[in-house]
């Protein structure tokens, strides 16, 4: 039944995309409409971040388990909302002047984190498939997208090194990616304890 609700889902994570394009016509990017757009496809970025690493804790807390088929479709939405927001650095901030990129990534510590958590992403993409899981097997493809971590890790650095005055937004967005990496410990402590006991359970009993 709850494969029914991808589509609407799927279309929900284009309501971002779809704002942009409405204020983009009715002329309300604000008055500088490129800082707008890459700003707040670098927010979506980070939100579809984070509720993709929300849904494995949240499926073992609530036993939703059909929250997993989810997951995939999430992550590649962070990876779509990340290209847009380099393309609008490359194209309309930059305007394909390579040497000025190489300068301002090496330069700008913002910029060499916001590089380094969306090269972390695209190995995630790239083995976002059925196929992948089967090519790399289970347990090496399940350690490949931890790299997700470290992708959200960089994105939060890169909004914090990149705001100067107010921090609330960053900050926010460290918190909620902090809360969802304590979550992932304990449950990875659960899971742990409960697989040594079935252990000294199974040695019993034989």
């Amino acid at each position: 039944m709850h494969r029914y609700f991808k589509p609407f889902v799927f279309l929900a994570c284009l309501i971002p995309l779809g704002r942009l394009v409405w204020l983009g016509i009715h002329a309300g990017l604000s008055a500088n409409p490129i800082e707008f757009i890459t700003h707040s496809t670098g927010d979506w970025t980070l939100i579809f971040l984070l509720v993709t690493l929300a849904v494995t804790p949240l499926r073992k807390l609530t036993r939703q388990y059909w929250l997993i088929s989810y997951r995939r479709m999430l992550g590649l939405f962070a990876f779509f909302y990340g290209c847009l927001h380099l393309t609008i650095w490359l194209v309309l901030d930059k305007s394909f002047d390579v040497h000025e990129m190489l300068v301002d990534i090496g330069k700008r510590k913002y910029i060499t984190a916001g590089m380094t958590g969306f090269a972390l992403m695209i190995p995630l993409a790239l083995t976002s498939t059925k196929w992948s899981i089967r090519k790399l097997g289970g347990k090496r493809w399940q350690a490949l997208h931890r790299l997700i971590y470290f992708s959200a890790i960089a994105g939060v650095i890169h909004y914090i090194w990149l705001v100067k005055a107010d921090l609330r937004k960053p900050l926010e967005y460290a918190a909620v990616l902090g809360v969802l990496l304590l979550s992932r410990v304990v449950l990875w402590l659960k899971d742990r304890r409960e697989g040594i006991r079935r252990t000294a359970m199974s040695e019993v009993s034989s």
